[in-house]
């Protein structure tokens, strides 16, 4: 893949990233707390904070794969594989721009990430 195309899809995967970013008012304590709040509302309330930080950290991961990708052709490296060296394929970079793995290297198992500090 050319660098012009790779670094369009780059850009074009981190623009969509900024604009599914839950913002830092998306879910704050202050929603539904206070009296009244029984305990099925506050295992509810958990369960949110819970799914807001996990989609807060996939969605920093995935930016932070990203910008990786494109200092890596800035460096002149992308499209190598990070495991033998030998050139992703271009099918496997049009799917997945920022991946450094070719088809026979699977990704590394990724920990899910922790909590977002607030």
């Amino acid at each position: 893949m050319d660098a012009t195309r790779a670094r369009a899809l780059l850009d074009e995967e981190l623009a969509g990233l900024a604009e599914s970013t839950p913002g830092p008012g998306a879910v704050t304590d202050g929603d539904r707390s206070g009296e009244g709040m029984d305990f099925g509302d506050s295992g509810s309330r958990t369960a949110e904070l819970m799914d807001h930080d996990l989609a807060a950290g996939t969605l920093r991961g995935r930016r932070e794969r990203l910008r990786a990708a494109l200092d890596r052709l800035d460096r002149g490296e992308y499209g190598r594989c990070a495991e033998c060296g030998r050139e992703i394929d271009d099918e496997r970079l049009e799917a997945r721009p920022e991946t450094d793995r070719c088809r026979d290297h699977p990704e590394p198992d990724r920990q899910l990430p922790g909590p977002v500090e607030r």
